[in-house]
């Protein structure tokens, strides 16, 4: 078995997100899921990157200890188009509006991340990716939307499921935080949060 990336943090990772779960798994953190569920309502004068982080703070502030070495990462993630805020869609009919949205168009998605060390050190991020769409056939849409995972993803769309082949013609900036969490972000704030303990 491979020896962890910092061993001497034990990450909590608050959220229902198995790709959030996955990516900090596979950089070799030792990672546990306690998601909390928070109502993810916010104030109509926030921008976007406002949004994600009063979101991904809300979703922190539920947390109230934390054992020894533990390092609680919460999340949100948004797409934008235009000026409207895509979150994960009500239904599949809903999902299907997203979608003609952002065919043959840009938009941006936004996450945040708050990382809370030992209930002591507190750090957030919020990353920006440009995401650029072709123009969907209906018969494409139709078939994510039946053989997909569109309503628990912001913007209704996975970028690493088959949508995402299909669809993004380029993106500017990072990868993984389109898929929900900037990776090369939050290594390196956990990297100064690990040199810090004796």
């Amino acid at each position: 078995m491979n020896k962890p990336f910092l061993p001497k943090l034990k990450i909590v990772l608050g959220s229902k997100s198995p790709r959030r779960k996955e990516l900090l798994t596979q950089l070799g953190l030792n990672v546990r899921v306690e998601a909390m569920g928070v109502e993810e309502t916010y104030p109509e004068e926030l921008s976007p990157e406002e949004v994600v982080l009063f979101l991904a703070a809300k979703k922190a502030e539920a947390y109230k200890s934390f054992g020894p070495n533990e390092v609680l990462i919460t999340s949100d993630t948004i797409v934008v188009r235009k000026d409207e805020i895509l979150g994960k869609p009500k239904d599949l009919e809903d999902a299907g509006k997203m979608l003609h949205r952002l065919s043959d168009a840009s938009h941006n998605v936004y996450t945040a991340v708050c990382i809370n060390a030992f209930g002591l050190i507190r750090r957030s991020v919020v990353v920006k990716t440009k995401v650029h769409f072709k123009a969907l056939q209906q018969s494409e849409i139709d078939y994510y939307l039946k053989n997909g995972k569109p309503l628990d993803k912001a913007g209704a769309y996975g970028i690493q499921e088959w949508i995402g082949m299909v669809a993004v013609e380029k993106i500017e900036g990072s990868y993984y935080n389109v898929v929900g969490l900037p990776v090369q972000e939050v290594v390196k704030i956990l990297e100064e949060i690990n040199d810090s303990i004796d």
